[in-house]
């Protein structure tokens, strides 16, 4: 709190723009790495072998795409949220409202619920504690540090809990691989996981219910009957891909805030490494989970799984919790904790802190549009109050909801509503043609489109190996990363074709907001000058307004909340002009520009030589 000035928009929700590469690279994989994940990947593994690793190899190639063509173009823009950068780009309040309501909907019924939910299983395995007086307690730590120190504190606490989350996650590792005799034994062993339980009253459940998969140590698996079908895995993943990675407020947010286009390039290179681990600290001690517990991990008896995990769809989410209660020895157990506790708070704030960002600037400023920047600081703070009661209040729905399938449940639910917004960002980007009539309808059918789809799967329910869903194939049947493919590509030529059909946009509107546009330097002009925020105090004259006095009380509440009044000299319009050029820098000095470059190649040859050798 002391290190920022966290009194102005861009101090509290971009940290001033002065954050380095090492903490921007460690918060974006502790934003993205929740516990969700921790419990979804180990008890995917557990059910179905390394596939689900290639979610996570899929982010070095979006890493790189992320620092090299997107962030450049949003700093450029000059913009705080991504609801805001396609208002700059297409006019209009229809598309930044939807938007922004859309995002916030998707961060309280999969990001927030799903981390709240997978935490909670693990602290009442390891720790008997109430499910809710242990949300309620860490909500409350997390709410109290995300709302009085802005992004700045929540970037700093990424860095320290990614420590945290990368020596515990190692150690457990090492002791599950040591457990198991090494890796040959762990591959050999993993295709004899098999439960004793397999006879449903007088009837013996078919063998797929309960043998591992025969592909379970291939990532690129058949088409039509794999799990996770290789067309899919590669382009549909991508697709999700690109809209988390490279349009999500959560993510991009932290980009915002370099220092430096080399910084933010070298924050982004960090997090694809990171993002190499989850294969081998969270996947295989899934699997190494089913070895050792197999009659709990990999129950196939409904009434087998409920003795073990109070579920009937199975019990794969117990498997990483399980290993770390039953394994560890006390002290290091003590460590795993700790290391859950911080990968959800690293999650949960920084929800938090975006979430907030995205009402104030997006949705708050609409219905006040002379909000003084001192009100914005405050809305900001009390949605974050606001989104805790709803996530509490979601819980017992995450409780009741099929939780055999957690991180499916977090993709499908991404695959039925990211693809459109996926489409729209990267026409905004790369097509100047596209307009805002074209944007807005590709939105409105695509989220329909999705929305049809979502609505009938959890209406007729994801059934089970034992009873499968009666839901018919032509909905379900198609795998939820093709069904991204074919939605992003409905929204991808409606876009464009609503867009030729309409008038377009003056390019004198587009300077430095498109690619081809980046490197323009006349002046733009913004659609809707006079939808523009006004986020000063009102111009009084000093003389006729009395410095109030202010009483010691609320100084030390004004300064914990970061709102303290700092009345220096007022800017001339030529320093605010400078001020402005500096958050709009993309310059980079040629020698670090080498580095970053020549360390992106590096990685994506790491991404490809990791889904070849296990291809």
């Amino acid at each position: 709190m002391y290190s920022t000035n966290r009194g102005t928009v861009g101090g509290f929700f971009l940290a001033g723009r002065s954050m380095v590469w090492w903490p921007i690279g460690a918060s974006l994989f502790a934003s993205n790495i929740g516990s969700g994940h921790f419990v979804g990947l180990a008890g995917t593994g557990a059910a179905a072998g390394i596939a689900i690793g290639g979610f996570e190899w899929n982010a070095l190639v979006m890493v790189v795409i992320l620092g090299w063509m997107f962030v450049p173009i949003y700093i450029k823009a000059g913009v705080v949220t991504m609801p805001e950068y396609l208002r700059k780009r297409f006019g209009g309040k229809r598309i930044q409202i939807y938007l922004s309501v859309l995002s916030l909907l998707l961060y309280i019924f999969t990001k927030i619920s799903a981390d709240i939910f997978s935490g909670a299983i693990f602290i009442k395995l390891a720790m008997g504690l109430n499910i809710y007086v242990a949300i309620i307690l860490l909500l409350v730590i997390t709410a109290l540090y995300t709302i009085t120190g802005g992004l700045a504190a929540v970037i700093y606490t990424d860095t320290l809990q990614t420590l945290i989350m990368l020596v515990g996650s190692v150690i457990l590792t090492a002791f599950a691989f040591h457990e198991v005799g090494g890796y040959d034994a762990f591959v050999e062993k993993y295709m004899h996981a098999i439960p004793s339980q397999k006879m449903v009253g007088n009837k013996t459940l078919p063998e797929n219910c309960y043998t591992p998969r025969p592909d379970s140590f291939q990532i690129f698996r058949d088409p039509i009957t794999g799990d996770l079908p290789w067309p899919g895995l590669i382009f549909g993943l991508s697709i999700l891909a690109l809209w988390y990675w490279c349009t999500d407020q959560v993510i991009v947010q932290r980009c915002l805030s370099g220092k430096n286009m080399s910084h933010v390039k070298a924050g982004c290179i960090m997090c694809g490494y990171l993002k190499l681990l989850p294969m081998f600290l969270m996947v295989m001690p899934g699997m190494i989970s089913r070895i050792l517990y197999t009659d709990e991990v990999a129950c196939a008896v409904p009434e087998e799984c409920r003795k073990a995990c109070d579920t009937e769809v199975g019990c794969s989410n117990i498997a990483y919790p399980t290993l770390v209660v039953r394994l560890m020895p006390n002290g290091l157990r003590g460590l795993m904790l700790s290391v859950m506790l911080a990968s959800l708070m690293s999650s949960l704030t920084s929800i938090f802190n975006s979430a907030s960002t995205l009402f104030t600037m997006d949705i708050y400023t609409k219905i006040r549009t002379r909000a003084s920047e001192k009100e914005l600081m405050i809305v900001g703070r009390l949605f974050i109050l606001v989104l805790i009661a709803v996530s509490i209040a979601w819980v017992p729905v995450v409780q009741s909801a099929q939780s055999g399938q957690l991180f499916d449940y977090i993709q499908s639910i991404t695959s039925y509503l990211g693809p459109p917004i996926a489409a729209v960002f990267f026409l905004a980007i790369f097509c100047t043609r596209v307009n805002e009539h074209g944007a807005f309808w590709g939105l409105v059918v695509g989220l329909l489109i999705g929305l049809s789809r979502m609505i009938a799967e959890f209406a007729y329910g994801t059934g089970t190996c034992v009873a499968p869903s009666a839901c018919p194939d032509i909905i379900c049947k198609v795998h939820y990363l093709y069904f991204a493919m074919i939605l992003f590509v409905i929204s991808f030529i409606l876009i464009l074709t609503v867009s030729l059909l309409t008038k377009p946009i003056d390019e004198v509107h587009l300077y430095r907001l498109c690619w081809t546009l980046r490197n323009r330097t006349e002046k733009r002009i913004d659609l809707d000058t006079d939808d523009t925020i006004n986020t000063e105090e009102p111009d009084l004259d000093d003389e006729t307004v009395p410095d109030e006095e202010v009483s010691c009380g609320k100084k030390a509440l004004n300064w914990f909340c970061g709102l303290e009044d700092k009345k220096g000299p007022k800017l001339s319009k030529e320093e605010e002009a400078a001020l402005q050029m500096k958050l709009t820098d993309t310059t980079e000095n040629p020698f670090w520009k080498r580095v970053v470059n020549i360390n992106g190649i590096i990685l994506l040859s790491v991404a490809v030589f990791c889904h070849g050798f296990f291809a």
